[in-house]
């Protein structure tokens, strides 16, 4: 893996690792990959260990459409009636405008290491 790319994933996997948004699963996977990368910077090393990465984050980013349906349904208690309205506007844009994915920190991230990998497109 080039420079740019590692540069581009750690930058990436450091926001998963930390993000109060992923999931218990994305945080170990993500630290699971820095581990692997400290003990180990050959390439081939990076390459299995960002494969693996790349096995647990596939199918884990909420799409657009599980991001509408939570802000019609539980949202509404978690946050207030107006903010999930408001939220639930700004995402119903998104999708207009052609976002399959989630916008938080943690699906973002997530979904610009899977498309750089080509494992899903944006």
């Amino acid at each position: 893996m080039n420079k740019e790319t590692f540069d581009y994933v750690t930058e990436r996997v450091d926001t998963l690792a930390d993000s109060e948004f992923s999931t218990q699963v994305t945080k170990d996977a993500a630290q699971a990959w820095k581990d692997a990368v400290a003990a180990n910077s050959s390439d081939a090393a990076i390459d299995a260990a960002t494969n693996d990465l790349l096995d647990v984050l596939e199918g884990r980013p909420t799409t657009i459409d599980g991001v509408i349906a939570f802000l019609q349904g539980p949202a509404i208690e978690m946050l207030g009636e107006d903010a999930a309205a408001s939220a639930l506007a700004a995402q119903q844009q998104r999708k207009e405008a052609g976002a399959k994915y989630c916008d938080c920190e943690a699906c973002s991230a997530a979904t610009e290491i899977l498309a750089k990998f080509d494992r899903i497109e944006l």
